[in-house]
């Protein structure tokens, strides 16, 4: 049997119940220099990797080399792994600000495992819900986490970024449709931010600022004293049975600017909120917002349905609000204890406002100010979501800026299938490592004895940590530029230009930044080479004083990846940036398979074939429940990309690292870190440069800095592009691993494998076409072969498409989709 790799995502389902130890385990590090953390830190890494987690507390703070210091380091063990979270000098302890998101990213089983892990959080909502009996009449517990029979959603029951994408969700289970009654997700959703604020105020990471989202400002007003506990939650119950009294309503998301927005609101619609520069939510009675959805579509603006059930923020509130008043008025009002910011007018709350029973009704029917109150968070450099999903960083990070570990999700998104319980603890990290103060005093902390960790690892990144001179005048000028090459002030010195995300367009703006500051060309080939900060600062440095540059080899090392996050909040370990860009607009984005009739039912079994990093894998996993993967990548770096893209997002994913053909050998694959999507068992390297640089060209039409388009599709960088490496891989028939595998049904094969299209088809047996339901091929059209795989595959009994995307106008390659018996 060939080699592969099984990831399903049920594997951390079967935790232990709650008198058991925690699976999981962060160790936060301090120590007193670089060298000595760092040889700490791989030696607990190289422990916890080789043994499972043996560990009788979540999180333990353990100091290396003495008193510790102002050095940080983080790993998180659990799940059969050890991930070292990273590592970073603290200057100081930073303020944090929590945000707590509102209706939306809610979903059945949402906080289940922090509810069986850890006590603080599980006594919360113990207590919250005894304290609700009275006014649901019923158990708020049953409703989060029902019983057993029904497992917990993979999809979102509301308004997410994929919705905003055009993702069509399906039919609610008998679960989702209870949750999502407006009487129990209001006071369900609260139940849960407030448990986890106070989870998190028990590790020591209390709020400085706090920001809510509509519901969300419960929460804050709640943690901040405005509210006892107890008429919290008889607030938030009594105005959720309100509103649900009222009649229903419809919400729209619009990607305008507010200005443009308003004038398109007639009679009974309101501007519902303002959550960054282009992006507004309308609302407002059913008939009416779909009336403005079609006007919106015909003008060309991007908008997408909220489902909800009310429109909220609204006029359409407005038949409650009295009876909200005088609820209010039954209840204690305090000055806030600690500073959060009023959705009402996206300034701090004042005193006034907080003891004004009134407000509680200004704020059901006005819209929601979240962007213009993220820019008084810049008083708090680290901001964390402490709620379901991860909407609210999404739009912090656009209005907040700065580095990615200034924002952190601290909950998993719904349609993610990680550990809850990974997820805090990953975040707590990321906050350690940020600068964040935790509870020194309250955590268990110890010493990490060195000698006791792997000596080999140990001394090895000792040695690494020892080689790394500190930076010079010219190396801090250099970082400069990057800065303003990358818009980004916190660059390593040790990862590549393109780990932090540049491109070959971003490398040809360096080069002339660093021509025009340091009076020395740096090739584009040189920017590959000597990519990093440090190494750059070295090579500016001889070049200046007339040397020469050795070539240090491939500028590929076989390890060079880099995390991305995408434009709809998906993170993925990738290579290059402008790539899975484009990968991401054709598939995520364009939506190209929905657009042609593709379709995954839940529970589908997809075949991936050319998986490359995975993107289209992800696709499937998020596009429908119970997705079942069986991808195929033959290129070793790109498997490793695939590997962990299919881990990190738990994916039930079987992969393998071979190619698929038309009979068992093995081949000669050509690789091309630069270019992947190009790589192939058939290079043709002409044709691919010719194919790149018309890609290119269509990409880049409208770009108006010609000095740089020109020279990004010059020869020298398509040379760097299509640096090749050599390797050998496996070929088996596709029917060969479906009958291996016990495959009954395929809902969609995938094939991108660069001109081996007809190898994969013919390797399909008779008696394995009638399982395929649907298929999608990229063609070469080499004489005449889109032609002919129509024709084969109408024989089949597909009805078939074949197009050719905008972008690949002026090359050979076309796109089939067939879908069986469609018409």
């Amino acid at each position: 049997m060939s080699p592969r790799t099984t990831i399903a995502g049920t594997d951390e389902e079967a935790a232990p119940r709650p008198s058991e130890p925690v699976p999981w385990h962060l160790a936060l590090l301090s120590g007193s220099d670089g060298t000595t953390l760092a040889a700490g830190q791989a030696g607990l890494k190289a422990r916890h990797a080789r043994t499972p987690v043996a560990e009788d507390v979540p999180v333990r703070i353990r100091t290396v080399g003495g008193a510790g210091g102002g050095h940080r380091g983080a790993v998180l063990t659990g799940g059969g792994v050890a991930t070292e979270i990273g590592a970073k000098e603290a200057t100081g302890t930073e303020p944090v600000a929590f945000m707590f998101p509102g209706l939306g990213d809610h979903y059945v089983g949402m906080g289940h495992d922090l509810y069986r892990d850890f006590a603080v959080f599980r006594e919360a909502v113990d207590s919250c819900a005894e304290a609700l009996t009275g006014e649901l009449g019923l158990d708020i517990r049953e409703v989060v986490f029902p019983d057993a029979d029904e497992a917990p959603p993979a999809a979102a029951p509301a308004f997410d970024l994929r919705r905003m994408l055009g993702r069509d969700t399906g039919p609610q289970s008998g679960n989702e449709r209870r949750l999502n009654a407006t009487r129990l997700a209001q006071p369900a959703l609260f139940v849960v931010e407030y448990a986890l604020a106070r989870l998190w105020e028990s590790w020591g990471v209390r709020p400085s600022l706090m920001i809510g989202y509509s519901l969300g400002e419960y929460v804050a007003a709640t943690l901040a004293g405005v509210l006892g506990l107890p008429d919290a939650l008889t607030l938030v119950a009594r105005r959720a049975a309100l509103i649900d009294e009222l009649p229903a309503g419809a919400m729209l998301a619009v990607m305008l600017p507010e200005r443009e927005v308003v004038p398109l609101l007639g009679e009974n619609m309101s501007l519902s909120a303002v959550n960054g520069p282009e992006f507004c939510v309308a609302a407002g009675p059913v008939a009416a917002m779909e009336a403005l959805e079609d006007a919106l579509r015909e003008r060309g603006v991007v908008c997408r349905r909220v489902q909800t059930t009310h429109a909220f923020h609204s006029s359409m509130m407005e038949p409650i609000a009295e009876r909200v008043t005088e609820l209010a008025r039954t209840l204690t009002l305090n000055p806030p204890g600690i500073p959060y910011i009023s959705n009402v007018t996206g300034e701090p709350i004042t005193e006034e406002q907080a003891t004004d029973p009134g407000y509680w009704a200004r704020h059901l029917v006005s819209p929601v100010r979240f962007a213009a109150g993220l820019r008084h968070l810049v008083a708090a450099p680290l901001l964390l979501e402490a709620g379901p999903g991860q909407s609210l960083s999404s739009m912090a990070t656009v209005v907040h800026g700065g580095d990615a570990g200034t924002v952190v999700a601290s909950m998993r998104h719904p349609l993610e299938r990680r550990s809850d319980s990974a997820v805090a603890l990953k975040a707590l990290g990321r906050l350690w490592l940020a600068g964040a103060a935790v509870d020194r005093d309250g955590l268990p902390a110890d010493e990490l004895d060195i000698a006791a960790a792997d000596a080999a690892d140990a001394a090895t990144v000792a040695r690494q940590a020892d080689a790394v001179a500190a930076p010079g005048a010219v190396e801090r000028e250099l970082a400069g530029l990057w800065a303003k090459v990358l818009k980004n002030e916190q660059l390593p010195r040790d990862v590549s230009f393109f780990e932090a995300g540049g491109n070959s367009l971003l490398a040809t703006r360096l080069a002339l930044r660093v021509e025009r500051a340091f009076g020395v060309e740096l090739t584009l080939r040189q920017v590959y080479e000597w990519s990093t900060l440090a190494r750059m600062a070295v090579a500016v440095e001889t070049l200046r004083a007339g040397g020469e540059l050795d070539a240090p080899g491939s500028s590929h090392t076989g390890t060079s990846s880099a995390r991305f996050r995408l434009p709809n909040g998906l993170t993925v370990w990738h290579q290059n940036e402008a790539e899975t860009r484009h990968f991401y607009e054709d598939i995520f984005d364009h939506r190209t398979y929905a657009r042609n009739g593709i379709t995954l039912p839940d529970g589908a079994t997809v075949v991936d074939v050319g998986g490359n990093i995975g993107l289209f894998t992800l696709f499937s996993h998020y596009e429908a429940k119970d997705v079942r993967v069986f991808a195929f990548e033959p290129a070793p770096p790109t498997f490793e990309l695939l590997s962990r893209n299919v881990a990190e997002h738990g994916v039930n994913a079987t992969l393998f690292d071979i190619g698929v053909s038309d009979r068992e050998s093995r081949a000669t694959f050509t690789f091309y870190p630069r270019s992947s999507g190009m790589s192939s068992f058939h290079p043709d390297e002409a044709e691919e440069k010719h194919n790149l640089r018309t890609i290119i060209a269509n990409q880049r039409k409208e770009d108006v800095d010609t000095e740089v388009a020109g020279l990004a599709a010059d020869a020298e960088l398509l040379d760097v592009r299509f640096e090749a490496i050599e390797f050998t891989a496996t070929l088996r028939p596709l029917s060969a691993v479906i009958r291996e595998q016990g495959i009954e049904r395929i809902d969609l094969i995938k094939i991108d494998v660069q001109k081996s299209e007809r190898q994969v088809i013919d390797g399909i047996a008779d008696e394995d076409w009638a399982k395929i339901q649907q298929m999608v091929l990229e063609v070469h059209d080499a004489d005449g072969e889109v032609a002919r795989l129509v024709e084969l595959l109408e024989g089949h009994g597909f009805t078939v498409t074949a197009e050719q995307d905008e972008t690949y106008v002026g090359t050979d390659i076309h796109n089939i989709y067939a879908v069986r018996g469609a018409h």
